[in-house]
């Protein structure tokens, strides 16, 4: 046994001997792995216990406990100490260029939706409609029966609709914003409404979320020749003075008449190409005169007022605006993309 306990000391000592002349954290960790590794001496050592008497056996057991936490205490102190020493040789050491040039932040830009949106309603407020916003998930009342697209009406089929609820949705549009200020405000009412809007569907031209501005504008005698003055100074405004337009009939439960608006094509100005086939026209939003029953529903007395109401995409506007050919771009937030703007 003893002769045990003599070879267990000396390995302390080797050991104690070896932390000592260690001049870095990687040398103390050599000693660690040398001396308490899995193919350390020590383990060696146990390894050897083997023959021991059973009684002299658990004596011997708790020396090399003792000797293996010495060491480890050992190292661990050590290490402590030479961290400390290798940090303050560093910072005396190590000089700092000032002359070197700092690093660049580049700073962040406002998203190409954001700039359309923000564009499309400045040129509103300047011809004076104001901005009312309302809430993305809605009721059927509201985002259908009060505009006039009642139960089983065909038209709900054209707005595939995630439904949180049997009665409540994610807004199709946002023409539900027409019904909660009409509801809560008399003419005349010159609004416009931005927002999220949210559809079943999507490919390279559209997506399950996206953006809309409603607009109307209600009073004793608004006409259909208000709505066009109203968005032909828009688009002008928006793609230049020398876009041309151009009403087509059309059918939406809530405005009647109806027409979609379109305007030259902005790839060819007009002359005919693969994105408008060949027509030099490309539609841009849909519009009408708002529909008696709609008034019906937010106690208007539609023999008193008129007013015309439009509907236009956000992303339609940015895509060609910008000659985007794919709608996705918009959200997959590629920097490379996105500081193109």
């Amino acid at each position: 046994m003893n002769d045990k306990i003599n070879q267990l000391n000396d390995l302390k000592d080797t050991a104690f001997t070896e932390i000592k002349n260690a001049q870095s954290l990687v040398s103390l960790d050599n000693v660690r792995v040398q001396f308490l590794g899995k193919k350390g001496k020590l383990t060696e050592f146990l390894r050897g216990l083997g023959n021991v008497d059973s009684v002299e056996r658990p004596l011997i057991g708790k020396a090399v406990n003792d000797v293996k936490k010495s060491i480890s205490d050992e190292i661990d102190r050590s290490f402590s100490v030479t961290k400390k020493l290798e940090s303050e040789k560093k910072f005396h050491t190590e000089k700092i260029d000032y002359t070197l040039p700092g690093k660049v932040r580049s700073l962040g830009k406002a998203h190409p939706i954001a700039m359309v949106l923000d564009e499309a309603l400045r040129i509103f407020s300047y011809m004076g409609f104001a901005i009312k916003e309302g809430p993305e998930i809605e009721s059927e009342h509201y985002n259908f029966e009060a505009l006039n697209i009642p139960k089983l009406h065909p038209a709900r089929d054209m707005q595939d609709t995630f439904y949180v609820d049997e009665d409540i949705l994610l807004r199709t549009h946002t023409s539900p914003v027409q019904i909660h200020v009409m509801e809560k405000c008399d003419p005349p009412l010159r609004i416009v409404a931005p927002g999220k809007v949210y559809r079943r569907d999507s490919d390279i031209t559209h997506s399950p979320m996206f953006h809309q501005i409603e607009g109307f504008m209600i009073d004793t005698d608004v006409s259909f020749a208000d709505l066009k003055g109203v968005l032909t100074t828009f688009l002008k405004e928006l793609f230049g003075e020398d876009t041309a337009l151009r009403f087509r009939p059309s059918f939406f439960p809530f405005t009647e008449p109806s027409a979609e608006v379109d305007i030259t094509c902005v790839m060819c100005n007009g002359k005919g190409c693969r994105i408008c086939k060949g027509t030099g026209w490309i539609e841009i939003l849909g519009a009408g005169m708002i529909h008696p029953e709609v008034f019906k529903s937010v106690g208007y007395d539609y023999e008193k007022y008129t007013g015309f109401a439009f509907g236009i995409g956000v992303e339609r506007i940015a895509m060609l605006k910008y000659r985007i050919g794919d709608i996705r771009l918009f959200f997959e937030n590629d920097i490379r993309f996105l500081s193109q703007f």
